[in-house]
């Protein structure tokens, strides 16, 4: 396998709307690590003016996961498990932590990350989706965690994005028997925002970004930080970011006003 030079990621920009496409449909969007770099560089490329990055897969799936050719034992295979296991630990922590930077990107400040998923997300397509801050799912998509069944460990994000999701006891049970998540189950536990026929999806995805860029951008950024650190803050410490977040907003109101 040659990968492509941008890992077959490409991305379009509408106005505040970057669209990030996973371009290997006869693959099924397979991932690799080049296909992570490309996404850390479309994060680290971002402008101020961008306030909502969809995420979307090309062909019948989202994404599959792993290309099969990183699974083998074979050390020289650039990227592949069998090269990472045979690392010195902190080198192979070094080289995930840079495949995760491809992922937490999404819930950067300053936008809002919609994935929209059809078809298959499995392993890292799933932990891909889980980064972004929305979800909207066709009703034949499934999301799965497999990687236990492999012996591994989701190690892209996704056991933090997913226990946000659903919580501690059915984020451990989807993890630990790596049983695909259908899209009705995901809407129930919170997983999808929304799940629409897939001849629905584009229609549901432009609503969702209407709804998002409709208002002020300041208020949507402040508001979009908030409920981020509301998961991980004491009641104390988010108390006191929506106050500053709210002197913030005034101040700014008033100096329109005073203009």
């Amino acid at each position: 396998m040659s990968p492509a030079p941008d890992g077959w990621v490409r991305t379009a920009r509408e106005g505040a709307v970057l669209t990030v496409t996973l371009d290997r449909p006869d693959q099924l969007n397979a991932q690799t690590p080049a296909t992570w770099a490309a996404l850390a560089a479309v994060g680290a490329s971002l402008d101020d003016d961008v306030r909502v990055v969809v995420l979307r897969g090309e062909g019948r799936s989202f994404s599959a996961g792993l290309d099969r050719s990183l699974f083998g034992a074979d050390p020289s295979t650039p990227g592949g498990l069998g090269e990472l296991g045979r690392m010195p630990p902190e080198q192979a922590q070094e080289r995930i932590r840079s495949y995760q930077g491809g992922f937490r990107w999404l819930r950067s400040p300053g936008i809002v990350s919609i994935a929209a998923v059809q078809g298959h997300a499995i392993g890292a397509g799933a932990q891909l989706a889980l980064a972004c801050d929305l979800r909207v799912l066709t009703d034949d998509a499934s999301l799965r965690l497999p990687e236990v069944t492999l012996g591994l460990v989701p190690d892209l994000t996704g056991t933090s994005t997913l226990a946000e999701l659903v919580g501690y006891s059915r984020a451990l049970e989807i993890c630990l028997t790596g049983r695909p998540v259908p899209a009705a189950e995901a809407l129930a536990l919170g997983m999808a925002n929304a799940v629409v026929p897939p001849e629905g999806l584009d229609a549901a995805v432009a609503q969702l970004v209407a709804a998002l860029t409709a208002h002020p951008v300041g208020a949507v950024r402040e508001t979009a930080a908030l409920v981020r650190s509301a998961v991980r803050n004491d009641p104390a410490a988010q108390d006191a970011a929506e106050r500053a977040a709210q002197s913030r907003r005034l101040a700014e109101l008033a100096s329109f006003a005073e203009g």
